[in-house]
């Protein structure tokens, strides 16, 4: 049967088919809340089971059919799933089976669970867990996805298999370049007039961005979600331990491992700028740090294993220092794209005046990214919030 486009009152038959769901008939909902798929809800009238499905649509979903994105997005999902249940089972969905036919995923129900940004933007903070579980995430899958960590038949397969040129296009554009051009894509709060202008005509600003680009396009160090931020982590507690969930990583592929951490900080870093303009106390300000220490912490506990043998702990040293760099780099670009180009976050334009915050965010995000290599520290960029 070739691919269809799932309806609600398709998705009962369809688990069945599957073998996802026996007798007795469920309650369905769509629940899809993102820009790109459509995602239901399947729950047992008697409360006992629940599933989610999503599906890739061979559209963006917010647009429609003038918007075309090919639906093979789901296999680079499904892929990643598939890699980092091997090293990281614990940060991410359970996943019951894709169908690459239809481009559709069955996995966990995490509908008790909460979206972080929603959390932070309603005023509540990180816990003491969640920014060390996303930087031993990070650690984990790019670890045994590297050189270091899987031998190199294996890499160069997963390489072939995880090429994604139309979703690294989409990034390519979007954060790398367009924020620095006149593009439709781009647009603004009116207060930020001067800033985006002064961005589009700075010369050493668009090199830096052209360097972080070029490494995109060509460092391909590890397997990365390639979309790492505070929307694409779910947050919550389950028989009283905190638990979280990383999901969302359609946009997968081999790349340098400090654009899945540059991402998350940028976030966090967004994060902190609209708690200061709430005069919300809380963790904001400690996750680039939590998440770092966490991530070397873990890059170093699995660094033995390593499959080549010839590269030291000297070398290691070097290879952290400049993952760090990297990493603030791409944070940076990520809050420029975040505030003066496409796809900006409710963390800012939800705000009263989202005008203070995000100038502060703008100026901090052209520091990450012209000063990323005088920066060594995370203290030093505690130091640019304050």
């Amino acid at each position: 049967m070739g691919y269809r486009i799932l309806e609600t009152e398709d998705v009962a038959g369809y688990l069945r088919e599957r073998g996802h769901w026996g007798t007795g008939e469920p309650e369905v909902r769509e629940v899809s809340d993102g820009n790109m798929n459509r995602v239901f809800l399947v729950t047992a009238t008697d409360g006992t089971r629940s599933l989610a499905v999503k599906q890739a649509l061979p559209w963006v979903r917010v647009a429609g059919p003038s918007w075309p994105m090919s639906p093979e997005r789901a296999d680079a999902e499904a892929r990643a799933y598939e890699q980092v249940a091997k090293v990281a089972p614990d940060k991410i969905p359970a996943i019951h089976g894709y169908d690459s036919d239809n481009y559709a995923l069955v996995m966990e129900d995490m509908s008790d669970l909460e979206v972080l940004r929603t959390i932070l933007n309603e005023g509540g903070t990180y816990g003491p867990d969640t920014s060390r579980r996303i930087g031993e995430f990070v650690a984990q899958l790019s670890f045994a996805t590297s050189d270091f960590g899987m031998p190199s038949a294996e890499r160069k397969a997963l390489i072939a298999a995880s090429v994604s040129p139309e979703l690294c296009k989409i990034t390519e554009d979007v954060v790398l370049s367009e924020p620095y051009l006149e593009h439709e894509h781009n647009h603004w709060h009116p207060g930020l007039d001067d800033l985006a202008a002064a961005f589009r005509s700075d010369p050493r600003l668009r090199t830096e961005v052209a360097e972080l680009r070029h490494l995109f396009m060509t460092g391909a160090q590890a397997l990365l979600h390639g979309d790492l931020h505070t929307g694409s982590i779910m947050v919550g507690t389950r028989e009283g331990a905190p638990v979280v969930r990383v999901f969302d990583p359609e946009f997968s592929f081999v790349g340098p491992i400090g654009f899945d951490l540059g991402l998350y900080w940028a976030n966090t870093l967004v994060s902190a700028a609209r708690a200061d303009a709430l005069g919300v106390e809380g963790d904001h300000a400690d996750q680039l740090r939590l998440s770092w220490d966490a991530f070397r912490a873990e890059f170093r506990r699995l660094w033995p294993t390593r499959v080549d043998t010839f590269f030291d702990d000297a070398f290691l040293d070097r290879f952290l220092d400049r993952v760090w760099t990297e990493s603030l780099g791409f944070a940076g670009a990520e809050i420029v794209r975040r505030v003066i180009g496409f796809a900006h976050l409710t963390d800012l334009t939800t705000l009263p005046d989202p005008v203070p915050a995000s100038r502060r965010a703008l100026l901090l995000g052209r520091e990450l990214i012209i000063r990323r290599a005088e920066l060594t520290s995370p203290e030093d960029v505690e130091a640019l919030l304050r």
